[in-house]
Parts: structure tokens; C-alpha cells; sequence
């Protein structure tokens, strides 16, 4: 992982973020992932729709999550990959994402998201971000 500055704690809490975003996904733990944001905060999805304010992010999210991953054995997985820190509170955060089989093999595109993160309240909070899928080469 790349980062440009910042202290170790501020790092592990914004890794902790984006695992509990894997986490809320895999056991579709839908109101754990809305909770991650932003009152405020912008989300676009993979496919492009724009969802703005919590509570559209909400909305959406109650409407896809629920039985994207119960019993099918497939699960999720979120790797931080660089951490750009714009100001102490305020950080660019890659992502490569993965939806793997209960074989472990990948399904579909890798996904390549970016989150910019505010810290609130001395919380890291999601609050500008782009889901962008990986073209297959």
C-alpha cells in the first residue's frame, strides 16, 4: 500500500472503514454500510447512478443488498491500495475490490473504487465516491 503521510492510527482506521464496508456487503448488513457516511456524502455506483445524501444512498442500498450474498457462499473482498491524505481530516483512498466464489475464484470485473474520506467527530467517514469497474483487457 502507498500512502503520501500520515500517522499509523489514522491509516488503521481508514482500513477499518473499508473492511467494514466488506463486511456490511458480505452479511448484507445494510443499515452497518449506510452508517459509514456521510450525512452529506455523494456515492456513484459501478454502473454509474449517482445517489446523493444519505438517505438516497439508504434507499438504494436496502434495495440491492438484501440477498446479494445469503447462502450462495460468495463473499467480498476490499484491499486499500493507496492512501492520499489532501489534509490531516481529509483523505483520497484507492480500492481494488473483488467478489470471489465459494471456490475463491473472482466473478465478474474487479472493481477499482475511490473514497474520499472526511474525519468527523474523530470518525472517518465516507463522503465522496466513485465505484469504477476494471475493463477485462
Amino acid at each position: 500500500m502507498n500512502t503520501n503521510q500520515g500517522n499509523t492510527a489514522e491509516i488503521e482506521a481508514i482500513k477499518q472503514v473499508v473492511a467494514t464496508v466488506g463486511h456490511a456487503q458480505v452479511n448484507e448488513l445494510t443499515e452497518q454500510f449506510i452508517g459509514l457516511f456521510r450525512e452529506d456524502a455523494i456515492w456513484t455506483t459501478g454502473h454509474g447512478k449517482r445517489l446523493t445524501g444519505r438517505e438516497e444512498i439508504a434507499e438504494f442500498t436496502r434495495t440491492v443488498l438484501p440477498g446479494t450474498f445469503a447462502g450462495s457462499g460468495n463473499t467480498a473482498s476490499y484491499e486499500v491500495v493507496h492512501i492520499l491524505f489532501v489534509r490531516p481530516d481529509v483523505a483520497a483512498v484507492k480500492v481494488r475490490q473483488r467478489y470471489l466464489g465459494a471456490d475463491g475464484a473472482q466473478i465478474g470485473a474487479e472493481g477499482s473504487p475511490l473514497y474520499v474520506m472526511a474525519k468527523e467527530d474523530g470518525r472517518w467517514l465516507l463522503t465522496a465516491n466513485q465505484n469504477t469497474l476494471v475493463a477485462e483487457e
